[in-house]
């Protein structure tokens, strides 16, 4: 059945040779061959293990791909080539592309067939993606990649119902503090206001705690409590939670904070502020990302990372981001590069990367293996990952983010009102959602 199978891939494939590929063809209308049945590889009975799923699919009779990877990547990346060419005979060129700009690139460079076979970006650029028509959907490995990933994460490279992504790595913030300032790790925010108490001492620069405070990626913790940004896992731009009631709520207490932990503007407290205090041992704890963690160590602070204290009794859900791989629809190859997309995002591939980048598991066995929960930081991490909130994947969330940072604004500054500036900017997210003027 394996060969039958093989052949009518092989056969599929010579019926679609004019599709555009990285081999400069020009054609502009995506390659998205069905992926093969696994049940007929089985008898019936498809089997989900990560092995089975590898070995089930076999890449194009002379398949070469083109992978687009950024600069920090790129040791894992090779790496894991390196290994996939050895094992299917395929072999791989590299473009360092960086993965924030990977989807307007391939905006152009899909349909006049110059894009990368398979491509890797965070997933808030999924929508517009797929809304270009730029990626295939992770249909043959869908069952595996469901089972094997955090939930967040697969909803997260999940759009309109559909998977697409295949997980690669996670990413959140949460608290790093100094140990040699704070004993006993506050899990609330009202323990956090009490440590301030005897702690703070702005003319030398002391402060309890600080976040950018102006930034609404670092602020969203405060109407997670009881709103939300869009409805439907973040993808209905019709159902906007930013002014429910328990938003309100947030945002109150939110305000309340600049008299008891921080007074000074928000536009004040900036990322290297509050980094050089911090590696000045003046700042006790820091909301931050694990883009810190290499500055940190290299100071010989004496640090650990912990899950975000609570707010108003409830878990605070921090934004986070999931990076995943993406098969380009234009791909002369689809079995190759869904192939290798897979290999790439196995538990061993992720421990590899882990190894090698440092970079969050995705895979939840990856995450619960020995050697990433032994490392404290990485740990603190991954536990404020599983109350987190995956940012949008829409491309209406560019629609939030001046509104809601200036309603945010007005609380703190000036002591607006919270349900009137949330309201307002609600409206004026709806107005950009609908087109006006």
């Amino acid at each position: 059945m394996k060969k039958l199978l093989a052949l009518s891939m092989v056969t599929s494939m010579v019926l679609v040779a004019a599709c555009g590929g990285n081999n400069g063809g020009n054609n502009t209308t995506p390659t998205n061959t069905p992926a093969a049945t696994k049940a007929a590889e089985s008898g019936g009975n498809a089997d989900t293990g990560e092995s089975a799923a590898v070995e089930g699919l076999q890449p194009e009779e002379g398949a070469e791909l083109l992978i687009w990877e950024s600069i920090e990547e790129r040791p894992f990346v090779e790496a894991i080539a390196k290994e996939f060419t050895e094992k299917y005979g395929v072999p791989i060129r590299f473009e360092e592309v960086g993965a924030g700009d990977q989807v307007n690139k391939l905006i152009s460079d899909g349909p006049a067939g110059l894009g990368a076979d398979v491509v890797l970006f965070p997933h808030d650029n999924l929508g517009k993606a797929v809304q270009a028509g730029l990626v295939l959907p992770n249909d043959y490995y869908e069952d595996e990649t469901k089972a094997n990933n955090s939930e967040i994460a697969v909803n997260a490279v999940t759009y309109d119902g559909v998977l697409y992504g295949y997980p690669r790595s996670v990413e959140t913030y949460a608290l790093f503090y100094n140990k040699d300032l704070v004993s006993e790790v506050p899990t609330t925010f009202e323990e956090v206001v009490e440590f301030a108490n005897t702690f703070n001492d702005p003319k030398n620069n002391k402060y309890a705690i600080m976040w950018e405070i102006g930034n609404f990626y670092f602020n969203y913790p405060f109407v997670s409590t009881g709103g939300y940004v869009y409805g439907d896992n973040g993808q209905n731009k019709d159902d906007i939670g930013l002014n429910t009631p328990g938003a309100v709520e947030g945002l109150t207490y939110y305000g309340s904070l600049r008299e008891k932990l921080l007074d000074m503007n928000s536009g004040d407290m900036t990322y290297d502020i509050k980094k050089g205090f911090f590696l000045g041992g003046t700042l006790a704890m820091d909301i931050n990302g694990p883009w810190t963690v290499g500055d940190y160590r290299a100071s010989g602070i004496n640090f650990g990372v912990a899950k975000l204290p609570d707010i108003n009794g409830q878990p605070a859900s921090s934004f986070s981001g999931i990076k995943a791989w993406y098969v380009n629809s234009f791909t002369k190859y689809p079995q190759a590069a869904r192939l290798f997309a897979w290999y790439t995002s196995t538990k061993e591939a992720q421990l590899k990367n882990f190894e090698i980048t440092g970079v969050l598991p995705a895979n939840k066995e990856a995450a619960n293996d020995p050697s990433v929960v032994s490392d404290e930081i990485v740990k603190g991490f991954l536990e404020q990952f599983e109350q987190s909130t995956p940012m949008p994947a829409i491309p209406e969330m560019g629609n939030v983010w001046n509104p809601i940072a200036a309603a945010f604004s007005e609380v703190w500054n000036n002591g607006a009102d919270a349900k009137t500036v949330l309201d307002n900017a609600v409206q004026q997210i709806k107005d950009a959602n609908n087109g006006a003027q």
